[in-house]
């Protein structure tokens, strides 16, 4: 089977190829090779490869910088998935999406589930939401696509929030963290199992359009922090801990909103995929554990 991988470079990337099984091909373009942001390149590097599927991890990802970059983000996070459609309905592929938990407003207070209305607040949401709609919009075939949404992605690799923290926990003696935004991280080693799982099943059976998923739990940005500075020194990854004081949204100006409440509904993908998720703190745990190896490893 050959799988056509975006944004393989990725935090979700780097666990998809790392886990894939042994029968499976990975075509991984760079972006000199595959550029998202071009229609036409996008629907004829499908056409000319013709992949069993395709999983689509590349985003524009940058949330503030898309309020000014707004062609540019709605290129790559939604047109894109037009033309990769259009694509795999004239060679019958398979296209699992990786979406986001920005593709809701956050204005309730009970976790989302799949099939609630997009509101998004912000243009990066707006992106991402597109994307959702042109696959609804043009696939041949319901079965042959997937959505699935995640929020707060981590890893020990790339730029994320907890190596931001981990940084500024060694370096500051005093941080201040938004706490009044809550949803989950989500483990990219965890999430790519989940992708792996949904493409398992699929030859098997008949799946839902849109599944969610994300560590257990809840968090809010605050929580994260002081977890990090905690488990860090646990592990002797930092020899100390800064104060992790919290603030509200309002305190912390950004371009782009973001949803106060975003935690996402996992029990039907739990259910389905016979996956149970694991709590965040453990899986920021054993992160920051392979963070510190690899670091030794580097070393």
């Amino acid at each position: 089977m050959n799988i056509l991988l975006t944004g393989g470079s990725g935090q979700v990337g780097q666990e998809i190829i790392k886990s894939k099984p042994e029968e499976i091909e990975i075509i991984n373009p760079c972006r000199k090779k595959l550029d998202l942001s071009d229609y036409r390149a996008c629907k004829n590097f499908v056409m000319d490869h013709k992949p069993d599927w395709i999983i689509n991890c590349g985003a524009y990802t940058q949330v503030d910088d898309a309020e000014k970059n707004i062609q540019l983000s709605q290129k790559i996070n939604g047109y894109a998935l037009g033309a990769f459609v259009e694509a795999s309905n004239e060679t019958s592929t398979n296209l699992l999406h990786i979406s986001t938990d920005f593709v809701f407003d956050g204005n309730q207070n009970f976790p989302y589930k799949e099939n609630q209305k997009r509101n998004p607040i912000s243009q990066y949401g707006s992106s991402k939401a597109l994307g959702e709609e042109l696959i609804e919009k043009k696939i041949n075939d319901i079965q042959k696509a997937t959505i699935l949404r995640t929020s707060w992605v981590i890893s020990p690799l790339g730029k994320n929030f907890i190596l931001t923290m981990l940084r500024l926990h060694s370096e500051k003696e005093i941080i201040r963290v938004v706490s009044d935004q809550i949803g989950c991280p989500t483990s990219a080693k965890e999430l790519a199992k989940v992708c792996w799982r949904i493409i398992e099943l699929k030859k098997k059976k008949k799946l839902p359009f849109i599944f969610h998923w994300s560590d257990a739990g809840v968090a809010s940005w605050f929580d994260i922090a002081v977890a990090v500075g905690e488990i860090a020194k646990e592990l002797d990854i930092n020899k100390k801990e800064a104060i992790v004081l919290p603030i509200n949204t309002s305190q912390y100006p950004t371009q782009a909103q973001r949803p106060k409440y975003s935690l996402l509904n996992t029990q039907n993908t739990s259910n389905l995929l016979d996956i149970n998720p694991i709590h965040w703190r453990k899986n920021l745990k054993n992160i920051l554990i392979e963070y510190k190896n690899l670091k030794i490893y580097r070393a």
